[in-house]
């Protein structure tokens, strides 16, 4: 049977027996893992390991969100901690190869936290190109201040993550860089006009529309769409992340239940599948929005499908890898990042 075209999240760090009924009966195509999921490195590998048996497909896609700076889910004292994606720029500046060298070891070495505990998924790289003025919520989440320094370090990290066999998310496509409101919170509204952002925001997503997964921005651009967000937006999907980026692989929305969206969260998922994605995501664990999203999430079925299959079958064995040299060169760059800002 073919799963349903959904992401979900669970409350805590054990599978309840509500939760196991849950998704045996709804089926969902993946897993998104939170803080509150995790408590030490064998908990979390026998999660996703029951995970997948309760599903009944060891190849069940699990998620995390392990960027590095504010959003990484694993942490001391099990995990490293990992820089934001900002810290890239000032060695690319320097030198660009060293930059997009550093880029990549980081992010293979996260990839390697995520493989040894099964989890194949990170939500990364971030491709939004920040603007002054802008929310801060994606800040210095940011790889750069131009499209070719966001290309060439989100193109470095997303090549970390797959070589150590797991799958980059491209987020948040279209661009989330110029919002002025962060959208867990409120809805943004972009009034920028098609040609520039053709020529900053969407650009960078343009450049690395060969990644597998993409995830959306609940963000409205008025250029193309008064009123909805491109993620419920089927002129968005069709003609800016389809069309101009040309973004032809899987489409997972942005979490359904964060506040931009409007609706039940029953609507806002059958909105997102309509608008033109192929998944839904949901991420807070809450059984009855959880229900909610399953009933409105329909079996994954023709392109869309095709599209997470495609996905899922790009996923590759690790490559060799010297990590202990590679830790070695973390611990010094987030000391040398602690001085720097203790001296700030």
């Amino acid at each position: 049977m073919a799963p349903r075209a959904f992401i979900t999240g669970l409350e805590g760090t054990v599978i309840s027996a509500a939760e196991r009924a849950f998704l045996r009966e709804s089926n969902p195509w993946g897993l998104i893992l939170f803080k509150r999921n995790v408590d030490n490195t064998a908990q979390v590998a026998d999660l996703v390991t029951e995970f997948r048996a309760i599903a009944g497909r060891n190849d069940a896609p699990v998620l995390i969100d392990q960027e590095g700076g504010r959003v990484q889910r694993l942490g001391p004292p099990h995990w490293p901690k990992y820089p934001e994606g900002a810290v890239f720029k000032t060695f690319y500046r320097a030198n660009k190869d060293r930059g997009k060298a550093l880029s990549s070891q980081i992010t293979r070495l996260i990839g390697t936290d995520l493989a040894v505990l099964g989890i194949d998924v990170d939500c990364l790289p971030v491709a939004d190109l920040p603007v002054p003025g802008a929310d801060s919520v994606i800040g210095d989440r940011a790889y750069g201040d131009t499209v070719v320094e966001v290309v060439d370090l989100a193109r470095a990290a997303a090549g970390g993550l797959m070589a150590a066999g797991v799958l980059p998310v491209l987020k948040h496509i279209p661009g989330h860089g110029r919002a002025t409101a962060d959208s867990h919170m409120a809805l943004p509204v972009v009034t920028a006009d098609r040609a520039t952002l053709e020529r900053t925001d969407f650009a960078t997503f343009r450049a690395l529309a060969d990644l597998p997964l993409a995830m959306t921005a609940h963000v409205v651009f008025t250029a193309y769409d008064a009123k909805l967000p491109a993620t419920t937006s089927r002129t968005m999907i069709d003609q800016v992340i389809r069309g101009f980026i040309g973004y032809g692989n899987l489409l997972m929305s942005d979490d359904v239940s964060m506040q931009a969206l409007s609706g039940t969260i029953g609507e806002r998922t059958a909105a997102a599948i309509a608008a033109g994605c192929d998944v839904a995501l949901h991420c807070n664990g809450k059984m009855d929005e959880m229900r909610e999203v399953a009933a409105n999430s329909p079996p994954l079925g023709g392109e869309a499908l095709r599209r997470a299959e495609k996905a899922l079958a790009r996923r590759r064995k690790p490559e060799p890898f010297d990590v202990a040299a590679a830790r070695a060169d973390l611990a010094q760059l987030m000391m040398s990042r602690e001085q720097q800002v203790a001296r700030a």
